[in-house]
């Protein structure tokens, strides 16, 4: 299958790197070879699969920068099926450093391609901006999952970030798709919360995810022990309602 998703979203806070570690962990549990590719310096998805990295550590950067098989860096986690390509503070770096190489937007494209068929999912978890390594990111891309928080900022920039898509796939990657909308860090009983689910679902019907992932200490708390929510507390609400998400993202793409 080897379908790959990059997760994004301008705006920082909104449960991006969360839902990309326990999306990618829930279907790793659900039987599907993932890999999970850290794009962040900050490195948290890393730290949150319990991978914690060092400037010593081969990582995405080596793979962009220095030509570094990619199959040299993916490292396995304690979540049976789900395996990390790791990123480090050098990549904080890489994007000047790319700027010179030739067909330097399609660099991720083709260290994926290495490994695409060793995994039934890819996910890439993006920096909350539009830097070359974002850009590398949409162009390695089949379709971009977008986590949006209820609240007022995060709905508003949805329309800037659909442009920088569409820009991405006029200039770099045709067949750049919408996997969807997610609601994210969800509280029922907030008046605005509600409000920006029926904003959300009034404009972009079409591509917005049926499970919403509330706020649930156990997700928070997760990463603190540097592991996906399902294998800190598999019976909590944060992670079924991740499982409900991976069973939803399998029912879309079996549809595709």
């Amino acid at each position: 299958m080897g379908i790959i998703v990059s997760l994004l979203n301008h705006k920082g806070g909104v449960g991006k790197t969360t839902t990309a570690i326990n999306l990618a962990a829930s279907l790793a549990i659900l039987e599907k070879k993932v890999l999970l590719i850290d794009a962040d310096p900050q490195s948290n998805a890393s730290s949150g699969v319990g991978v914690i990295t060092s400037e010593e550590t081969v990582s995405l950067y080596d793979c962009l920068v220095n030509d570094a098989d990619p199959r040299e860096a993916i490292l396995g986690t304690e979540t049976p099926n789900l395996w990390l390509l790791p990123a480090s503070i050098n990549l904080v770096g890489a994007e000047v450093e790319l700027v010179n190489k030739p067909h330097r937007e399609f660099i991720l494209r083709n260290i994926v391609q290495k490994v695409k068929k060793d995994y039934d999912f890819i996910f890439i978890d993006c920096l909350p901006s539009l830097g070359l390594i974002t850009v590398n990111a949409l162009v390695a891309a089949d379709t971009v999952l977008i986590p949006v928080q209820c609240e007022m900022f995060s709905f508003e920039g949805l329309s800037k970030l659909k442009n920088t898509i569409a820009l991405v796939k006029q200039g770099y990657n045709p067949d750049l798709q919408v996997e969807g909308l997610l609601i994210s860090m969800y509280d029922s009983r907030l008046r605005l919360a509600n409000a920006i689910v029926e904003e959300v679902r009034n404009s972009s019907n079409d591509y917005v995810y049926e499970t919403i992932i509330h706020r649930n200490a156990r997700v928070a708390e997760a990463p603190m022990q540097h592991v996906p929510v399902a294998m800190y507390d598999v019976s909590s609400k944060g992670a079924v309602n991740f499982f409900n998400l991976a069973e939803e993202f399998l029912r879309r793409n079996r549809a595709n």
